[in-house]
């Protein structure tokens, strides 16, 4: 019989905190499923937004999971930190020399909208959300993973039926990357749920097929959906989101992760829309399309 003194096993602290923010985040993703409800949120918050640790206040985390600044403190501790202060000094070693102006955009636009006494401009505003779009393209370029992108190219060069689906603000994401790979000579498919219609445009999905799925937090459930029904099918998937903590992300054939800055609620799409574009220039490249012909299509004029 466990003694009430001890945690539950699932909250038991590790013996020593991990030496650095890398080995951090990996066991965050490794033990994600064992973690309380309010700890989970801190967790994919973590994952997602590893590079703002270093200047976040524990009140701004704490707001952004929803939970009580306690959480963070017991989610420290779950990871053998002594507190959040220990925590994020990891996070300041490893993220001091990247930090870009921009990074804490989100505090700014805030404190700009707060400041009655000095209304914000239009003007102000709209580079707010210049700088936050920026802030999203810097750390794509940082982060990409260069073996999970050659993974991606591998896919889509491979695959003679493509699937795109994105659901929502990512359905304008979807759609320009299904008009890109139409420049090559595969079967590429919009999955566009048109009239609640996704089983159905899913259900010619076959093994070997690739499908690509686009979607992040709160990650839409028809994109989960189609997702699921890929697997069943023995599909190849290609999945764009934001954590390794996504639903989507497990046993994806090739992860890549993006994430985009954001002025209050609104996200941007440059990051996403950028990789995408890089993604078709490397299968392109690898194709040896004619860049040329891409261009210089016959129109429809009579």
């Amino acid at each position: 019989m466990p003694r009430p003194d001890l945690p539950a096993n699932d909250e038991r602290p590790l013996a020593s905190p991990p030496i650095n923010a890398e080995r951090l985040l990996q066991l965050i993703t490794d033990e994600y499923d064992t973690l309380p409800r309010q700890l989970k949120r801190i967790a994919s918050y973590m994952s997602q937004q590893s590079d703002r640790i270093m200047v976040d206040r524990i009140s701004d985390i704490a707001r952004e999971c929803e939970v009580h600044p306690s959480a963070i403190v017991r989610f420290s501790q779950r990871f053998g930190f002594s507190g959040f202060s220990e925590m994020q000094a990891l996070f300041r070693t490893a993220y001091t020399h990247k930090a870009s102006p921009v990074q804490n955009y989100q505090q700014r636009i805030r404190s700009m909208i707060a400041n009655q006494s000095q209304p914000a401009s239009d003007g102000d505003l709209a580079r707010e959300c210049i700088d936050a779009t920026r802030s999203g393209i810097e750390r794509l370029g940082r982060e990409l993973d260069d073996v999970a992108f050659e993974k991606a190219v591998d896919l889509i060069v491979n695959a003679d039926n493509i699937y795109v689906i994105g659901v929502r603000r990512s359905f304008a994401v979807a759609d320009y990357l299904v008009y890109n790979l139409q420049h090559t000579h595969k079967r590429i498919h919009l999955v566009s749920g048109l009239g609640g219609s996704y089983r159905e445009q899913m259900r010619s999905v076959r093994s070997g097929d690739l499908v690509i799925a686009i979607s992040f937090t709160p990650y839409a459930k028809e994109t989960q959906h189609c997702l699921r029904y890929a697997r069943q099918q023995q599909a190849n998937t290609l999945i764009l989101t934001d954590s390794h903590l996504s639903p989507l992300a497990r046993n994806a054939n090739s992860l890549l992760l993006v994430n985009e800055g954001s002025a209050l609620a609104f996200r941007s799409l440059s990051a996403t829309l950028c990789l995408c574009q890089a993604l078709f220039v490397a299968v392109a490249y690898r194709l040896e399309l004619n860049v040329e012909e891409i261009h210089e299509q016959a129109g429809f004029d009579d």
